[in-house]
């Protein structure tokens, strides 16, 4: 079991190379695939029995709001504690249909503006945070490095070596910086009646290319930080980057979490590993039509057809 590169942490598209979903022609291919009616098919044979979860990263309020306006009359909004009980407690009641879950990954300061959307919804988003960034002016390593093409080449290099070509432009993760790019402790603590904090490290590094040692202080680390030190009832977990192998999976179970989320595509129904759950990324600037086709699959559907028949290669397991 291994997932080494994930989707991109700046949530960027899942077609990234197909020109004509670019800017206005992305709009009308989505807006098309929408009024087909293939997103309600999808919904009906693709979603039956499972559940789906959404990952965001940086989002504006006007559209996470428009967003959940699009799907609430498609789906019921659940929480991903709800779900993780529905799995483990067979005396709970089962989900209602269609159930999709809503998540944001590195709890950064902007994520702070959602609040009213949140509560204006009535849906409880899980916000996973790092326990050494959050309260801090310390800063997300990728935001230290402005060319995107180095960040991607950065995740795929030994930890240490990260650190030390993130060194040469003077990024130190304990470092202490002007603006603060993620939450603070007092915006967590107001969050809190509508959002369920969860784990995603210490530090954010990628776990895959990190030792043995700084993977499991990084996994268990957090988990302990969160409790004892903000008073978070912490069951879940995300991997960084998406990236994760057995050895992280062992991790996450032995630190004593309940479940973790992935950046594989798909649904998750009563089979699904509950430390590899699936999640459906959803890129900056996804409009209405946009949301509706990708949370429905259908735009992961089309994608992984496309991709199948230009290399046969993508089908082995």
């Amino acid at each position: 079991m291994m997932n080494p590169q994930g989707d991109d942490d700046m949530g960027r598209m899942e077609w990234r190379g197909t020109p004509v979903l670019r800017d206005g022609g992305r709009h009308a291919v989505f807006a098309l695939l929408r009024w087909s009616g293939l997103p309600l098919l999808a919904r009906r044979i693709l979603q039956r029995g499972r559940t789906t979860i959404l990952l965001y990263h940086d989002i504006d309020a006007r559209t996470l709001d428009l967003h959940l306006t699009a799907l609430r009359p498609r789906y019921h909004l659940v929480s991903l504690r709800d779900y993780v009980v529905a799995r483990t407690q067979r005396h709970t009641d089962p989900l209602p249909p269609r159930p999709l879950i809503i998540t944001l990954d590195d709890g950064l300061r902007s994520q702070h503006a959602l609040l009213e959307v949140f509560r204006k919804h009535a849906v409880t988003p899980t916000i996973f945070i790092c326990s050494g960034i959050v309260g801090t002016h310390h800063r997300f390593w990728f935001m230290a490095q402005p060319n995107r093409r180095e960040v991607e080449r950065l995740k795929r290099i030994p930890d240490e070596e990260r650190l030390a070509s993130l060194a040469s432009v003077g990024y130190r993760e304990t470092g202490s910086y002007p603006d603060r790019s993620a939450l603070s402790l007092a915006e967590i603590n107001e969050m809190s009646e509508a959002v369920d904090f969860q784990a995603h490290t210490v530090f954010h590094p990628i776990l895959t290319q990190c030792t043995d040692e700084r993977a499991w202080k990084e996994i268990s680390e957090c988990r302990r930080s969160l409790q004892q030190n903000l008073g978070l009832d912490v069951c879940a977990f995300a991997y960084p980057n998406g990236s994760y192998s057995d050895r992280e999976v062992g991790y996450v179970a032995k630190a004593g979490y309940t479940c973790a989320v992935t950046t594989d595509l798909g649904f998750n129904d009563s089979t699904t590993d509950l430390l590899t759950l699936k999640r459906i990324c959803i890129p900056p600037g996804a409009g209405a039509n946009e949301i509706i086709v990708r949370a429905s699959g259908l735009a992961s559907y089309l994608k992984r057809l496309v991709r199948g028949r230009q290399s046969p290669e993508v089908h082995r397991g």
